[in-house]
């Protein structure tokens, strides 16, 4: 049994639910349960929602895992793997051992909606069940980056 982990929001916004994220597979949680963050338009930074590994990282997206634990996935935008990584500036690298908070990615939500993609970013527990998943920020709140999201137990 893992102890529970707190989540936070990797850039600030506002919440929304799993399944108002206009994307199959993430409104699905066919990848995890989670919530979602309609990012503040600027630029902005995202930041590791947990304390842990860097598992997977690519411009658009990242994967961290806490010790012995839960990972969480990161997709900044809708269809922005498509970018190729333009307008993404990393900070950190795949195996890095990061702090909750600190920056993995800088970038511009504005860019991406100029560009004709939703911007909105899902936190999504891997692999997780949505029973697992507690203190749930209501959809509609405004969250900084850092603030609580949910814990997974």
């Amino acid at each position: 049994m893992t102890a529970p982990l707190r989540v936070v929001a990797p850039v600030s916004g506002t919440v929304l639910a799993m399944s108002g994220v206009p994307d199959p597979v993430f409104a699905g949680e066919i990848v995890g349960p989670g919530l979602a963050v309609d990012p503040t338009r600027g630029p902005g930074e995202a930041i590791s929602p947990i304390a842990g590994t860097i598992l997977k990282l690519h411009p658009h997206a990242f994967v961290v895992q806490a010790p012995g634990s839960h990972a969480v996935l990161v997709h900044l935008g809708l269809d922005t793997v498509q970018l190729g990584g333009v307008g993404f500036t990393l900070h950190v690298a795949e195996g890095d051992v990061v702090q909750e908070g600190t920056t993995v990615v800088s970038w511009n939500p504005l860019d991406i909606e100029a560009g004709g993609r939703s911007p909105i970013c899902p936190v999504v527990a891997l692999e997780g069940t949505s029973g697992a998943l507690e203190g749930l920020v209501e959809p509609g709140a405004t969250v900084k980056a850092g603030d609580p999201l949910f814990v997974w137990s």
